[in-house]
């Protein structure tokens, strides 16, 4: 019997290698060949790339033995997850391999801004010698704002504790409880910006968190204060920060990531009081080998057939095909849930599952239900495995609750939770029709019946007449068009709901001037781009 196929696309440790094994037919290609690429790709069954193979929907047709693509690093910009999900491949990479790496250089920034270390070489390499002119600060009794307490902030935060540095942090999903134990004093955004002396970001990028700080930002920090960004390029506003520096706003900046990459022609690479490292942060022997060996392991379990804790888009292992189609549908019921709770950390989730389904073994969909809850709230790729540490850091209690009857539909599965302000939140969905549309059938006790959408809009104001014309003239004006849209009320004059599906995305400016038009108590985006 032939073995299976791996080939390698891009240069690999020898430990990488050794990881996989002797039960597989290892073969290697250069997977910037292209024409090479798709020919190697018609007999494999994984394939291992870093971040110079695409593989894309035409590397995926020209596979159709492929169980497995295999990442051997964080970043998945190169790999069409939504082509390799419809067919049936899965995606894995190694989200934790770089995240010792990432903290180590965040604050290799940090301290090359307070003692201009870069500048300071390059001076003395011409011969210059400057003592004077780079007089540094030191980190000893500062305050450090630490934007996105996820693994890698708390790395940072326990790193620069050791400093004899004050520790401040923003994360609204991250509970005092869980801040008490890093020793983090938790504050708001703007309270962050206005106190710290340095400042490292640590979020995910998404359509919220994009351009996160900007010029309104810059103003409220320290003219003595520096910002750094090794997480993602376009957290920060490029063409403000270039503004801030200029002007003397802030007194300096460190970035290893970019709008664009790489950065060619950015007038931020000019400036003297700005340090730049091109995309450093898994650049280390430890996390390149830590991520081959990690995906390698990965594709053994893929071809194996069991459950694979860094699977990306599908969970793996033994999972009965009337239980698989909820899957995708838990992980967006996860994502609305996360939109509907983002104004207070959750302390409680649990995941209820009414109908036929009870009869299988559904514990995946728990594990469904908290990758696409923290996909959009933490910085680094949520698997099937870490989701339920990250409820754990955070404190947050979850179960699994099952109930053969359901009234209304065949299978209901509903998130119901409690957050830290003594608020609930809940959303239901169902899979309907031959055609198994994903559809939410509740929200916050208040029964819809909408299909899924990439950009879906949440309010909960108080019924009255006119109200309907006075958000579809806000959103008409600006160019947004609604798709579709369904109100539920409980009775007349009470609170309603309307859940509308858009064409775009709307501006966060837009949304708060609809909040005010109709006096909204709920007034939220949320973006379900896969």
């Amino acid at each position: 019997m032939s073995k299976p196929v791996v080939l390698i696309a891009e240069e690999l440790s020898p430990a990488t290698v050794d990881a996989l094994g002797p039960d597989f037919e290892i073969r290697n290609v250069d997977g910037t060949d292209r024409a090479a690429l798709l020919a190697e790709l018609a007999n494999a069954h994984a394939v291992l790339v870093r971040s110079a193979t695409k593989v894309d929907a035409e590397a995926i047709k020209a596979a159709p033995n492929l169980k497995v693509i295999a990442r051997a690093g964080v970043g998945l910009d190169n790999v069409d997850i939504k082509a390799a999900t419809a067919a049936g491949v899965m995606v894995v990479n190694a989200p934790t391999s770089n995240i010792i790496s990432a903290a180590e250089l965040t604050v290799g920034h940090i301290l090359s801004l307070a003692r201009h270390i870069p500048a300071a070489h390059g001076a003395l390499a011409q011969n210059q010698w400057k003592r004077s002119k780079y007089t540094g600060v030191e980190l000893y009794e500062k305050t450090i704002g630490i934007i996105g307490l996820g693994r890698i902030g708390a790395l940072i935060a326990a790193r620069m504790q050791a400093f004899g540095t004050n520790v401040i942090a923003y994360d609204p999903y991250i509970t005092s409880a869980r801040a008490q134990q890093l020793g983090v004093q938790p504050v708001t955004l703007d309270e962050l910006l206005e106190q710290s002396d340095f400042i490292t970001i640590h979020m995910p990028k998404t359509p919220e968190t994009t351009g996160m700080i900007g010029a309104a930002q810059f103003k409220l920090m320290k003219p003595t204060a520096f910002i750094v960004n090794v997480a993602r390029g376009g957290l920060i506003d490029e063409d403000a920060l270039h503004e801030a520096l200029t002007a003397g706003t802030i007194a300096g900046a460190g970035l290893d990531v970019f709008v664009s990459e790489p950065p060619t022609g950015s007038p931020l690479l000019g400036l003297p009081n700005i340090i730049v490292t091109p995309h450093l942060g898994a650049s280390t022997d430890e996390a390149q080998e830590k991520a081959g060996v990690s995906v390698a392991k990965s594709v053994r379990l893929a071809l194996s057939g069991e459950l694979v804790p860094d699977a990306v888009n599908v969970a793996g292992g033994v999972i009965d095909e009337y239980v698989r189609p909820g899957i995708p549908l838990v992980e967006k019921l996860g994502q609305v849930f996360a939109g509907l709770a983002q104004h207070s950390p959750l302390t409680s989730i649990d995941v209820e599952v009414h109908g036929e389904l009870v009869d299988y073994d559904v514990s995946v969909l728990k594990l469904a239900a908290l990758k696409g809850i923290f996909t959009n709230i933490v910085s680094e790729t949520v698997s099937y495995v870490n989701a339920p540490l990250l409820a754990e850091q955070r404190g947050i209690n979850v179960r699994l609750i099952t109930d053969s009857e359901s009234p209304e539909y065949r299978n209901v599965i509903t998130l119901s939770g409690a957050l830290a302000d003594g608020s609930q939140v809940s959303v239901s969905g169902t899979l309907t029709g031959t055609k198994q549309i994903e559809k939410i059938v509740g929200i916050n006790g208040y029964d819809v019946e909408v299909p899924f959408a990439t950009n879906l809009i949440v309010m909960l104001y108080t019924d009255r007449p006119g109200i309907v014309a006075v958000y579809g003239r806000e959103f008409g004006e600006a160019e947004i068009n609604i798709a579709g849209m369904q109100i539920a009320r409980h009775e007349a004059g009470g609170k309603a709901l309307s859940v509308l599906t858009v064409d775009s995305a709307v501006p966060a400016g837009l949304l708060e001037s609809v909040r005010d038009a109709i006096s909204a108590d709920i007034m939220v985006e949320i973006d379900l781009t896969e």
